[in-house]
């Protein structure tokens, strides 16, 4: 990959095609379905439900530098954003969400678009990603270790835990990115 704007395709551990590269603007009301059904669980993401589209644009399309999709043909399977996870000074560390469809998970897609997320965001000007906001419960957080990103920080009682278990915390975590 030679620009933060190639396709990229993957095959997955059942043989499927994927192609990773830039969301276009047809599949944008694909990735608020999508979207607004993680919201709706609960899953991996602070919003409340029901999600809106003011809400759902405020996170996935401005200010954004890139959202990225996968695409199993013909339907968006996940995606990504990359985002100054600051203004100014703290512009150069990127901030990421991912998001895999139900049918999805589990397939390899989430993997493979963390991993396209680390090379992209370089040729972007970051030389670092953090979520801000991983819950304790987050079935993701291994893959995030095994790819080189560490817990830098925890933030107690953030979230409900589900079913009348308390609350979970959130974490931080962080990766250096490029060479």
């Amino acid at each position: 990959m030679e620009h933060a704007d190639d396709e990229v395709a993957h095959l997955l551990a059942d043989g499927r095609s994927v192609k990773i590269g830039p969301v276009a603007p047809s599949q944008i009301d694909e990735l608020f379905d999508l979207f607004e059904d993680v919201v709706a669980r609960g899953d991996g993401y602070p919003h409340l439900p029901p999600l809106t589209r003011e809400v759902f644009e405020g996170t996935w399309v401005r200010p954004v530098s890139l959202v990225v999709g996968a695409v199993v043909p013909p339907s968006l399977v996940g995606a990504y954003y990359l985002k100054p996870n600051q203004p100014g000074l703290g512009a150069h560390i990127a901030n990421a969400g991912y998001v895999v469809a139900r049918a999805g998970r589990g397939s390899g897609i989430g993997r493979l678009l963390v991993s396209d997320s680390i090379v992209r965001a370089p040729m972007l000007g970051f030389d670092a990603i953090q979520f801000n906001f991983v819950f304790e419960s987050n079935r993701a957080r291994s893959m995030y270790e095994d790819l080189g990103w560490r817990e830098v920080g925890r933030i107690p009682d953030a979230v409900p835990a589900g079913e009348g278990s308390g609350r979970q915390a959130a974490l931080i975590y962080w990766r250096a990115v490029g060479p």
